[in-house]
């Protein structure tokens, strides 16, 4: 009988009708306050980051080739497919939370557990991996500039001869936490111009890069077989996904409802289509086995005589990776507020500031984590971190949508995915496809951080969650 009571406890549901009514009796709430072209520029400045500026070139140098622009249309492809899913759930659910809390409302607790407990730990090395690609281009551009640092803070231990701390990588985590502790209409505002100058300068790469195009460079396509353009797929996924860290602000829009789904496709259109335009770039201005891991663009247009528009775009790299760490340490300080005021971590860490509405605790330690990943850690080993659960999240989406459309096809649906269920089982057959490629000890990492948190669940959260006393709960 104690297994039976167990298994229905780990099953037990959000009631879609009634998670507002709960939120409001449960505790503190966010402000209302982001706008459809605030949400989607924080979509776009999760996407466009680390994916043109550091990742592209890494993948193109050595496991995918030229045919790093299929690597991103592969990702792009499954990324699609899960947005769509996401878009039904943002309109439906406009909580904060994403993958966590639609899990937590049609698979059942621990489902929405597993997710968001994972999410902790991706969307927080995300948020290294990105300073760790800007802290790369800083170094290009302080060398430009005949500066002359000393090598202990130049990277982390290995990356170097005398290195020992990515310093400017880890003092960026901790100034993108001090700037979402302000409020999220002050970040909101200088993410949105910030944007903008991304943007820019991306479509300044484009637009004079193309003219510098040789295409002997683009033989051999596929220098390293059609596995690693796949290979490279599930290396960049992280760079498409910025609308899943965008959605867990669903609880900060004024009408998540509509906007929320509008955003979400916005987004990813945008920067897919400024994702392939750069990629044919990069690899058509230099030899993809002398373009450079961490600082690809800069290096190719100073390859071509340009020296002066690699220094600025190096500037525009710093400031619109910047956006990249802002969307998902958004997304990670979100997911955690709603897993502690769901009773699932301790209470202590949803309280936000009085004033500015910001969870402020768990957003100054995440700050902290990241700023020690980032410092510690080489790109590579921090970017294995960050797939296999964002994938696995997508996969629990794409399923949850197709399950609770024939559970409950009449809920008030602003947005409905199309061509279901081939939709989201698409993108469940491609992210478990891309899960496959990923190298076995991001499989080991993941299985230690699984491990911890059964412990932390069974141990914890089963019997303190919001749902154990909460008689709307629903059950399996």
């Amino acid at each position: 009988m104690a297994g039976l009571r167990m298994g229905e406890g780990i099953l037990r549901r959000k009631p879609i009708e009634h998670i507002e009514d709960t939120e409001i009796r449960v505790g503190p709430k966010l402000e209302r306050s982001l706008g459809l072209w605030q949400l989607t520029a924080i979509g776009v400045g999760g996407i466009i980051g680390a994916g043109i500026f550091t990742l592209a070139g890494t993948v193109a140098n050595g496991t995918a080739g030229p045919a790093v622009v299929v690597s991103f249309l592969i990702a792009g492809v499954a990324s699609a497919a899960a947005a769509l899913s996401y878009a039904e759930f943002a309109g439906l659910i406009p909580k904060a939370g994403s993958a966590y809390t639609y899990g937590y409302a049609v698979l059942g607790e621990f489902a929405g557990w597993f997710i968001g407990w994972d999410l902790l730990l991706e969307y927080t090395a995300i948020v290294a991996v990105v300073a760790i690609g800007i802290s790369g281009y800083f170094g290009f551009l302080v060398g430009e500039l005949g500066a002359d640092l000393p090598n202990w803070m130049l990277g982390a231990p290995g990356t170097g001869d005398g290195h020992r701390v990515d310093l400017f990588a880890a003092v960026l985590c901790l100034l993108i936490a001090g700037l979402l502790n302000l409020g999220i209409k002050s970040a909101a505002r200088f993410e949105t111009v910030v944007v903008v100058l991304k943007v820019l300068v991306v479509l300044l790469v484009i637009g004079v890069g193309v003219f510098h195009i040789n295409t002997d460079h683009y033989t051999p396509f596929f220098p390293y077989g059609i596995s690693g353009a796949f290979t490279g797929a599930a290396t960049v996924f992280f760079a498409v996904f910025g609308y899943d860290a965008m959605s867990t602000a669903a609880e900060e829009s004024k009408d998540a409802q509509r906007h929320m789904p509008k955003a979400i496709l916005y987004s990813l259109a945008i920067s897919m289509v400024l994702y392939v335009a750069a990629c044919l770039v990069l690899t058509g201005m230099q030899d993809y086995k002398d373009i450079d891991k961490e600082s690809g663009f800069s290096t190719a247009f100073k390859s071509v005589g340009l020296s002066g528009l690699a220094d600025v775009i190096a500037v525009g790299a710093i400031i619109g990776i910047l956006t990249v760490m802002f969307t998902f340490m958004l997304g990670v300080t979100r997911v955690w507020f709603s897993m502690s005021r769901d009773g699932l971590l301790p209470k202590w860490f949803a309280k936000t500031h009085p004033t500015r509405h910001v969870p402020t605790r768990v957003t100054w330690i995440v700050g902290f984590a990241s700023a020690a990943v980032a410092g510690f850690l080489p790109i590579g080993e921090a970017a294995e971190l960050t797939n296999i659960g964002i994938l696995l999240a997508f996969v629990v989406v794409c399923v949850a949508v197709i399950v609770l459309r024939y559970r409950q096809p009449d809920l008030p649906r602003t947005f409905r995915t199309p061509w279901m269920p081939f939709v989201p089982a698409l993108g469940v057959v491609f992210s478990i496809w891309l899960i496959t490629f990923l190298q076995w000890q991001t499989w080991v990492r993941f299985a230690v951080w699984f491990v911890i948190g059964c412990v932390v669940y069974f141990g914890y959260s089963y019997k303190r969650s919001e749902l154990a006393e909460d008689t709307t709960a629903t059950s399996p």
